[in-house]
């Protein structure tokens, strides 16, 4: 099975979305850690994602 491609876009939509989950109120504190570390994990692909086009731009 290919490697998926990395959707920056994707990913900073799912951040908007955890974000709005982490604050409403019904969501529980469980579910509040589960989704830090689902938007660390996110945080991180985003950032290499970045680091990888940056150096790309840099060496042409």
């Amino acid at each position: 099975m290919p490697e998926e491609k990395f959707d920056y876009t994707k990913a900073m939509s799912s951040l908007e979305e955890i974000a709005a989950k982490i604050e409403d109120p019904k969501t529980s504190l469980d579910d509040i850690g589960a989704l830090v570390k689902q938007s660390k994990q996110l945080v991180s692909q985003c950032r290499e994602y970045l680091r990888s086009a940056r150096e790309s731009i840099e060496s042409e």
